[in-house]
């Protein structure tokens, strides 16, 4: 132990912290005796606490939470050397001392006096403080970027980037889209609520609000007067004039999204550098899951306009004959494939009306494009509909030509009631044969054929002309009908002879009426196992008519 005297001239002795090595120690040591005065101290604490001197109090030169701290420990020193070294060492303290964090370290000598080690922790907790906080934003970024992309519904989505902003970076927040026909869709988002508005506006009037619409980087919160912005901008219960603003864009695929405006109420400090570019991030996210909800939502509206084009038509009575349709893709999840109807009236009294049914090679959406190739080439050629062979000479000059190298096959019908009876042409490209149902339950095949069309340079065919008396029903199918596979071991063809007797079975029964039936068995063989496309149609003269005039023309009419 060292022994020198303090300022009242009293003899001291050191405490076993030792030797004068820790005089030199980088971290501040104070030594004080039970009483509080000041014992020993190094260059460190003299820097640390410019008043300190030997002899002085403790109260006088350090902070209270440190003298406090040091009266506590004092009084429980009461033990001997040897029982005071068995005891635990007391665990730090903190507190903080003209701007810094510092680490209290108390170590007892066993003769009363206590040696204080302070330790500078400012950068450390602000390290900590930092890694806290980045924690904190990864997590709100990710659960961003979870809800956002959890809906690709624009207004949805749009909502939802507002809660989450008025949430966890302000005390409000309006996302604004960008304008339609000048007018600006704005999400205004606070305390858990929103509200949307339609609003027109000019973006000039807030500062930094047109270059984050047009995408540019943002301006910074500090150049932006709370006090410059319009009403739109500030929500009714927000409780007076927001404190702080900041202002960034929603980032797009190649366009921006729209614009984030975060309001602060007054009394809280400004939005930092810090701040703003977790906003920025923020936005990042959020504009890029707009812009895929808004990408989504055109295509969807694109590929429905589509769909509806190519969908098969729902067949009604047609110039006194009935018509009806069925069909159903090869995926359930699908809406279109490779099959295809259309029925198109004559447009003049006494001219046929023209059925089309085909199938074209393969399945899916490539082939659904074929099919609407071929109706929409089909439909050019109506005026030259009376000549069956010239329409599909022409229809396959149209497919060789084209750059793809898919084929089809198809049957025509050319459909005319006259009296109580009707007449249909029909004529098969490389397609199955129309089958025919009689009323005494007979079920004929049409004696028609011909070669596929897109495949070779020349086709050929064979029409055959089939009448039809009242209840009597022409069925035109797909080979998805006949070649589906199923039963009871799963892998055996419908075929056409069970086509024949479920058709048998619907004697006397309206055309859709035999379209649902056909379907619902043909469904039944196949079960939840792979088929192709099935596409059916049933031509069906009717048991009763009606005589009507139709701009100054008789035409037959059905009545239930």
């Amino acid at each position: 132990m060292t022994v020198f005297e303090d300022e009242s001239g009293r003899s001291r002795e050191t405490t076993g912290a030792g030797s004068t090595s820790w005089i030199g120690s980088p971290h501040p040591a104070v030594v004080a005796d039970r009483d509080g005065g000041v014992v020993e101290f190094n260059a460190a604490a003299a820097d640390l606490f410019p008043r300190m001197r030997v002899g002085t109090w403790l109260d006088e030169v350090v902070p209270g939470w440190l003298a406090d701290a040091h009266r506590r420990l004092a009084r429980t020193t009461r033990a001997p050397v040897a029982a005071a070294t068995a005891r635990a060492e007391p665990a730090p303290l903190r507190g903080s001392h003209d701007g810094r964090l510092l680490r209290a370290h108390p170590t007892e000598s066993g003769h009363g006096d206590v040696a204080w080690w302070l330790v500078d922790d400012s950068d450390l907790t602000a390290a900590q403080d930092a890694l806290r906080t980045e924690r904190e934003r990864h997590a709100i970024l990710a659960e961003a970027s979870t809800q956002l992309l959890a809906s690709l519904n624009p207004d949805r989505c749009l909502e939802k980037a507002a809660l989450l902003a008025a949430d966890h970076l302000g005390d409000a927040a309006l996302v604004i889209s960008p304008p339609v026909r000048n007018r600006y869709a704005v999400v205004t988002a606070m305390a858990g609520g929103f509200e949307r508005t339609q609003v027109t506006l000019d973006p000039a009037v807030v500062p930094g609000l047109a270059e984050a619409l047009q995408g540019f980087p943002p301006v910074p919160a500090r150049w932006i007067d709370p006090a410059e912005l319009p009403s739109w901008a500030v929500p009714e219960n927000f409780g007076g004039p927001p404190g702080s603003v900041a202002i960034t864009s929603l980032p797009g695929h190649g366009v921006p999204a729209g614009a984030l405006i975060l309001l602060r109420r007054g009394g809280r400090r400004a939005f930092d550098a810090s701040e703003e570019l977790f906003a920025r991030l923020f936005a990042a996210r959020a504009g890029a899951a707009l812009s895929a909800a808004r990408l989504y939502a055109e295509q969807a509206r694109i590929t429905r306009a589509l769909i509806a084009e190519l969908l098969p038509p729902r067949l009604h009575h047609v110039d006194g004959v009935d018509f009806a349709g069925g069909y159903r893709t090869s995926q359930d999840t699908e809406r279109i494939g490779g099959d295809f109807y259309d029925v198109h009236p004559g447009t003049e009294d006494g001219r046929e009306t023209l059925a089309v049914l085909g199938d074209v090679c393969g399945k899916g959406l490539d082939a659904a494009v074929l099919t609407g190739r071929i109706r929409s080439t089909v439909h050019a050629l109506l005026p030259l509909a009376g000549d069956h062979g010239n329409v599909l000479r022409l229809l396959n000059g149209a497919l060789l030509t084209a750059r793809h190298t898919r084929f089809a096959t198809l049957v025509l019908a050319s459909v005319l009631r006259t009296g109580g009876r009707v007449r249909l042409r029909l004529t098969s490209a490389g397609h199955p044969r129309p089958l025919v149902l009689r009323a005494t339950g007979e079920v004929e095949e049409a004696d028609t054929g011909g070669t596929l069309v897109g495949a070779l340079p020349v086709v050929t065919s064979r029409s055959a002309t089939v009448d039809l008396s009242p209840g009597e029903t022409c069925l035109l199918y797909t080979d998805g009908i006949t070649e589906a596979r199923g039963g009871p071991l799963g892998s055996a063809m419908f075929g056409e002879d069970r086509l024949r007797s479920a058709l048998a079975e619907c004697v006397g029964l309206p055309a859709e009426a035999i379209v649902e039936r056909v379907q619902m068995i043909a469904g039944d063989w196949v079960g939840r196992g792979p088929h192709d496309d099935m596409a059916v149609v049933a031509i069906t003269a009717p048991h009763t008519t009606h005589l009507s005039a139709v701009n100054g023309h008789t035409r037959g009419r059905y009545t239930a």
